[in-house]
């Protein structure tokens, strides 16, 4: 499944829309990387990576922004020396969409390709 999600393409959400309900946002979470967390709300999914220096971090950074322009969803990251924290929420519907997941799904697979 994650594979999947990892093929979608956004759709653009400028609300209208309900948010994913708690047992959907929990089947398309383990479609993910086991890394990434739901927040308590359940409004927002996050992963922290990790990097031997911040040269790393700045490369992987540019390659989640770019998946965001690309796919026109943005996460809010947190760069640090040897980490980048990735989060997603869906602020028009004030929750999570499918947009949410398929990003998280490519980041997953840029990291896999990164890691290999």
């Amino acid at each position: 499944m994650a594979e999947k999600l990892a093929n979608k393409r956004c759709k653009p959400c400028e609300g209208g829309v309900e948010p994913l309900r708690g047992d959907q946002v929990r089947e398309l979470l383990k479609a993910l990387h086991g890394d990434w967390v739901l927040s308590d709300d359940e409004l927002e999914i996050s992963r922290a990576f990790k990097f031997p220096a911040y040269s790393r971090t700045l490369a992987f950074a540019n390659a989640v922004a770019w998946i965001a322009i690309s796919e026109a969803h943005h996460p809010v990251l947190t760069v640090s020396y040897g980490s980048c924290a990735v989060s997603y929420t869906t602020h028009a519907i004030n929750g999570l969409s499918d947009n949410d997941f398929i990003c998280a799904a490519k980041i997953d697979r840029l990291w896999d390709d990164s890691a290999g």
